[in-house]
């Protein structure tokens, strides 16, 4: 009887052994494939890509920033830090197809990627040409150059502003960028006479700006454009013909003219045309047929149109003058220059916006300026008040596909309430 209740108690406990042996078990694997399931979900995980400087995984090295001094030579620049002497003779004796030192400039970045250890030895050396050009020296096996761009982003922005006292000052005060000011005179140059803008003008443009890295490095293509200037509108709507992308206004007439509106950009008139102006110097009221605009000494002068150098050489009180006759009605005239342009002389044939002079103060004046004159079949005209003539317009064979354009650009010039970022458009490179 003892005998068998034993027998019986351990059995029980065996059975609970085995019970509980199968649960842990069990349990082992649960764990298991918990962690197989982790690890695949760990594998599925991407990680962070490396940060990049110049193609460089700037993490894995120090780097030092410089800026190449006066007379500074690369050689220079690397000689302190434990390059192995074969590098440095190679680097010494780079064919100028390779990389031209004597190109290199004062003033521009460098940066160095330094080992991270105790030696600290330079690894890859990259001068920056501009803030978009670049060359890398490979140091990590003996010596490699190569040559890349950065990526050029471009921002296409929508900005209006009103004149209050000049276009430059306007756009400058807006923080738009200053040299939407030129791009819009080059535009314009034919149609509006930027010396005479007024209080109360108005413009609004659609452009991309180009960035590199956050900085802006310049302006991209001008989408669309509308001044209004003394009451009168002009639109710029670039448009395609023969292969050839230029602007009209609302028309279909081109804004490029025969004649330039002025011989140089952006400076202020000191005197107007005029039938009886007093001299400064002389004392007297007599003739003044031109225009006087002040300028600092070697402003470029430009011609108004294309034509034929027929007079150049000093001409008493007119100082260094240059005159171009430029069909057989119009001639123009600049006078008080300091210097002539090169290629410029008697006979020589010039194309409308050629540099012909430059600003200076030749002859009877009393400080550096340009004065400008124009003659009709030998006669004097205010040059403000002279009509040109458009050049070719927008065809009948092409009007449909430049409505279709015009339609976009108004589209696009919708008054806004405030200047805005429009989108951002994919990289150039």
């Amino acid at each position: 009887m003892r005998k068998k209740r034993l027998i019986i108690i351990l059995t029980i406990v065996f059975g609970i052994m085995i019970a509980g042996f199968t649960v842990m078990y069990s349990k082992k694997i649960l764990v298991k494939r918990h962690n197989r399931i982790n690890l695949s979900d760990t594998l599925n995980i991407k990680a962070d890509p490396p940060l990049l400087m110049f193609g460089i995984p700037v993490d894995s090295y120090y780097t030092e920033t410089g800026v190449i001094k006066r007379n500074q030579i690369l050689t220079q620049i690397v000689d302190v830090y434990n390059l192995p002497e074969r590098s440095l003779g190679l680097l010494c004796t780079l064919p100028r197809e390779v990389f031209d030192m004597r190109k290199i400039k004062a003033g521009n970045n460098y940066t160095l990627f330094l080992s991270r250890d105790s030696l600290n030895t330079l690894k890859y050396l990259v001068y920056e040409h501009s803030p978009v050009d670049y060359t890398v020296f490979d140091f990590t096996d003996s010596l490699k150059v190569y040559s890349w761009k950065k990526d050029i982003r471009q921002v296409e922005k929508h900005v209006q502003g009103r004149i209050e006292s000049s276009l430059w000052n306007t756009v400058t005060q807006q923080n738009i960028n200053p040299m939407l000011a030129l791009e819009l005179s080059d535009i314009y140059a034919w149609t509006i006479d930027f010396f005479g803008l007024q209080p109360g003008d108005s413009f609004s443009v659609v452009y991309n700006e180009l960035y590199v890295d956050d900085n802006i490095v310049g302006l991209g293509h001008i989408h669309a454009a509308y001044f209004r200037h003394n009451g009168n509108e002009y639109y710029a709507i670039p448009f395609i013909q023969d292969s050839i992308e230029s602007y009209y206004d609302i028309d279909g007439n081109s804004l490029r003219r025969a004649f330039l509106k002025a011989p140089l950009h952006f400076r202020r008139i000191a005197s107007k045309f005029s039938h009886n102006r007093f001299h400064p110097i002389l004392k007297i009221y007599r003739p003044h047929h031109g225009i006087d605009y002040s300028a600092p000494v070697g402003t470029p002068v430009y011609s108004i149109g294309d034509g034929k150098v027929v007079e150049m050489g000093y001409k008493g009180q007119a100082g260094r003058m240059v005159k171009i006759r430029h069909n057989s009605i119009y001639t123009s005239a600049y006078l008080h220059l300091s210097r002539y342009a090169s290629g410029i002389s008697p006979g020589a044939f010039v194309r409308q916006g050629d540099v012909i002079g430059y600003v200076g103060s030749s002859g009877l004046s009393t400080g550096p300026h340009l004065d400008f004159r124009v003659y009709k079949n030998g006669s004097p005209i205010n040059p403000l008040k002279m009509e040109s003539p458009p050049i070719e317009p927008v065809r009948p064979e092409n009007r449909d596909a430049f409505d279709s354009v015009r339609a976009e650009v108004l589209k696009m010039l919708t008054p806004r309430e405030e200047n805005t970022v429009l989108k951002m458009i994919e990289p150039v490179y």
